[in-house]
């Protein structure tokens, strides 16, 4: 029955499972930089998507990538992840170059990266636990280690009574949350979000925002979250970043941007 149906986002996510001067800056020195992105350039049939960007991000930060739709910034969240590469320019995640000038050096796979779609990319003849459970098995983790890794993200995320339920049973809601699980079992050191939240209602969005604050404070992982929406950057982000025409327009925490905007 689902044989083609999203059949290239599911390949994707398969391929996943397994500017100017800022204060910030001054203190980058003392954060350990867990991605480096330097003068990436990015185009498709010829018209840039990407221009000559650098950013560097620490660990342990939530940067929020804003900007209108056709900015780039899912084109730079898909790139940091592996699913496609810069023509020109570096990526370095944790010291590691992943990209250099159109080349993949380190595959999605390996990038120890989870990503979590905006249309979430769910399995739909899986369960939640299963959806959860591929990519370990592709990874090949024991069956031991499976089972207690899902039990707990199941805790984590408070879905533990849906574990056999089927993505077309759950809410929008109880979807992000078995799309966020399975973003974070596989114990990535980068989380990449690209709009997840912009289907749902207000209410929602902001119970998951707080859901998804918790969280990564308490597994202190690095987030790159893409948005449109100001106030779901404000409410989330250490740093934002705010693109406009393919470029890099500002670079400030939440504070300092929403001054200027």
């Amino acid at each position: 029955m689902w044989a083609g149906v999203g059949e290239k986002i599911y390949s994707l996510d398969l391929r996943l499972v397994l500017g100017a001067f800022c204060p910030w800056e001054s203190a980058a020195n003392k954060i350990k930089m867990i991605v480096k992105i330097e003068n990436v350039y990015k185009a498709y049939n010829k018209t840039p998507v990407i221009r000559e960007m650098s950013l560097d991000i620490g660990k342990g930060e939530r940067v929020v990538i804003l900007g209108p739709s056709g900015c780039g910034k899912t084109t730079l969240l898909r790139m940091i992840a592996g699913l496609i590469h810069p023509d020109k320019g570096k990526l370095v995640i944790d010291g590691q170059t992943v990209a250099d000038n159109g080349k993949c050096i380190i595959g999605p796979e390996s990038r120890q990266v989870g990503m979590v779609f905006q249309d979430l990319a769910l399995w739909p003849h899986m369960t939640s636990y299963k959806n959860i459970e591929f990519g370990l098995k592709v990874q090949k983790i024991p069956k031991t280690e499976i089972r207690e890794r899902i039990d707990t993200i199941f805790e984590k995320v408070q879905m533990v009574q849906f574990r056999n339920a089927y993505p077309g049973d759950l809410s929008g809601g109880q979807q992000q949350r078995i799309a966020l699980a399975r973003a974070l079992v596989t114990r990535p050191k980068i989380l990449l979000m690209d709009e997840p939240l912009s289907s749902l209602d207000t209410d929602l969005r902001h119970v998951l925002m707080r859901e998804i604050l918790r969280l990564q404070e308490e597994l202190a992982i690095t987030m790159i979250y893409v948005t449109h929406d100001r106030e779901e950057a404000f409410s989330l982000a250490t740093r934002i970043v705010v693109m406009k025409e393919e470029k890099i327009q500002k670079t400030r925490t939440a504070g300092q941007i929403k001054e200027w905007l």
